[in-house]
């Protein structure tokens, strides 16, 4: 892994208006760009989050049309950076019918898109009596792992729920991952219980980087995300902790 790669990690307070989260992704995109950073991760979800069907289905696009994905892609080009927007909902077409996908995205410094990983395990959960989630009626999972080769590192792409499911980062591990991301929007109540312990066991277990952007907040008037978007090193040891407020951080890893 290259020494001189500096992380910009960023936290969002993404809602159901897609301009507005482009507005704020923008934002802290420049931000990490002032500092120095030359890989700028965002969190799953970065462009949508609304618990209304109808509003979804008008407002989602494709992924050429998706307003985040064209900014990003020009803003690396111009500044020469790297970006992982940790992901976005997007549309697809599949069988003839129009389906949705929650899908990261990594850009090069051209602005051109050399990775897409679609989520694999869809996240059916009742928390309690009023949140209740069922992703597998809404996404179209995943079925690839995927391994970035970049100049810099070897890239392990996972979004959220992927955390529960150890295989998946050891089969990343055993290919040659040098970082792990897992971009993520935890309930507060399952982020409360698990999410750093999750996060921890991940990277110790496997001697690697982990890179957790999260969502945090009242992203609906019925959805609050934990935040605490975690940097983690091979040891278990936290280097950064976003809190539950919609922030950046930009540090250098180093190789331990």
């Amino acid at each position: 892994m290259d020494p001189d790669i500096k992380i910009g990690i960023i936290q969002l307070t993404s809602n159901d208006n897609l301009q507005d989260n482009c507005n704020q992704m923008d934002y802290y995109f420049n931000q990490c760009l002032k500092d120095g950073a030359n890989f700028i991760l965002s969190p799953e979800v970065s462009n949508f989050i609304s618990t209304n069907s109808e509003l979804k289905k008008k407002s989602i696009k494709f992924e050429k049309e998706d307003p985040i994905i064209n900014r990003v892609k020009k803003t690396c080009s111009k500044f020469k950076v790297w970006s992982l927007i940790g992901s976005v909902i997007l549309k697809i077409k599949k069988f003839g019918q129009e389906k949705f996908v929650n899908r990261s995205i990594l850009v090069n410094p051209n602005g051109r898109i050399i990775a897409r990983y679609d989520k694999i395990h869809m996240f059916d959960a009742i928390i309690d009596s009023k949140e209740t989630y069922r992703e597998s009626k809404k996404f179209m999972p995943g079925k690839n792992t995927v391994l970035a080769k970049t100049p810099f590192a070897n890239i392990g792409l996972t979004i959220c729920y992927d955390i529960r499911f150890p295989y998946l980062f050891s089969k990343l591990k055993e290919s040659g991952a040098d970082i792990i991301c897992i971009p993520s929007a935890f309930t507060t109540k399952t982020g409360k219980d698990h999410w750093e312990t999750l996060v921890k066991a991940r990277a110790i277990e496997n001697k690697i980087y982990i890179l957790a952007p999260a969502q945090c907040g009242q992203n609906t008037s019925t959805r609050k995300t934990w935040g605490h978007s975690l940097i983690i090193n091979p040891n278990g040891k936290i280097l950064c902790d976003l809190g539950n407020n919609p922030g950046y951080r930009v540090l250098r890893l180093k190789n331990d």
